[in-house]
């Protein structure tokens, strides 16, 4: 999902917690924001630090994974 920033008129990235990403510990998350071409993944501790953005058949294939485990 992609909000519209209301100052600049720039697409915002709508970020949201996996209810999974952590084990209790508030500090242990990953964020993701869903785009039309790229699944965005950020440490919620650094929000403006490094982002991967991978493609929509990547990130499938990480989930199909990570279920797995």
């Amino acid at each position: 999902m992609i909000r519209k920033a209301a100052a600049q008129g720039v697409p915002e990235l709508a970020w949201f917690k996996s209810s999974y990403s952590s084990d209790g510990n508030e500090g242990d998350c990953v964020e993701v924001a869903h785009a039309p071409r790229a699944v965005h993944v950020r440490d919620s501790k650094q929000t403006s630090g490094p982002r991967l953005a991978l493609s929509g058949t990547a990130w499938a294939a990480f989930l199909a994974h990570a279920a797995r485990r």
